[in-house]
């Protein structure tokens, strides 16, 4: 992962984070609402690990039934 990215990573892992939590959701959870996501990329996204497909997002802002907006905001 590019080093110049790293705050906006950290930034949209920590929103997503905390979006997952306000629905009572565990990772497992929404990696099986998200369709074909494993829990470990959940994780490395929520941990600012993971260099993610921009389709990625989406899958997991439509299950979290949130706009992608929403992830970006610090």
């Amino acid at each position: 992962m590019d080093g110049k990215f790293l705050t906006i990573y950290k930034t949209i892992g920590e929103n997503l984070r905390d979006k997952r939590k306000e629905k009572n959701l565990s990772q497992q959870q929404l990696a099986d609402l998200a369709g074909k996501i494993d829990r470990s990329k959940i994780s490395d996204i929520e941990n600012g690990k993971e260099d993610f497909l921009f389709s990625t997002l989406l899958k997991i802002c439509k299950a979290l039934d949130i706009n992608i907006e929403e992830l970006f905001k610090k």
